[in-house]
């Protein structure tokens, strides 16, 4: 869809939601996960689309899958992509290219119920993510290039509450 058909939509919906706030509380589609064997998953939405995840090798897995955290990871960088277009068609701005990469940090230990050095439990999730956002837009100007994409960042759903750092780089040529 183009930037201008993005922005109209918005709109239209920003529209409704202004006269009918209360259209905007929806159900989310639920996200349905069967177990196959071992530690493979099957995750289902209502639409038909799967998603097929396993744990390493080294723990149990086939290895030949995706780790139910790394489609954690994969969520919220297509999500916070997504954001950051829609902004971009929002504010009327071609983008050349965008890429949101999430990292994170885990202490398997924690998987496993095991007390750090000092009889602390260790969490199972990831302790540090991070991102990286890489956009290039037509005619950009450095100076007002992340305050757009900056507002997509603090509006996103799962980083408003939690201590994430990122590092935007901005340029008028992917980089």
């Amino acid at each position: 869809m183009a930037t201008r058909d993005i922005a109209a939509a918005m709109q239209r919906v920003e529209a409704v939601l202004k006269r009918r706030p209360e259209v905007g509380i929806h159900e989310d589609a639920p996200a349905t996960a069967h177990w196959e064997s071992g530690t493979r998953v099957v995750a289902k939405h209502a639409n038909g689309t799967q998603i097929v995840t396993d744990m390493p090798a080294e723990l149990g897995g086939s290895g030949d899958q995706v780790t139910p955290g790394w489609l954690f990871r994969a969520g919220l960088a297509s999500c916070l992509a997504t954001r950051i277009a829609m902004d971009a068609a929002a504010a009327g701005i071609e983008l050349a290219a965008l890429e949101v990469l999430v990292s994170s940090r885990s202490d398997l230990r924690g998987l496993f119920g095991i007390a750090d050095a000092t009889g602390e439990p260790v969490d199972a999730g990831p302790s540090e993510v991070q991102l990286r956002i890489r956009i290039s837009r037509m005619a950009c100007r450095r100076r007002d290039c992340g305050s757009w994409s900056k507002r997509a960042i603090v509006a996103h759903p799962c980083l408003r509450h939690c201590g994430v750092r990122c590092r935007q780089r901005c340029a008028s040529k992917w980089i």
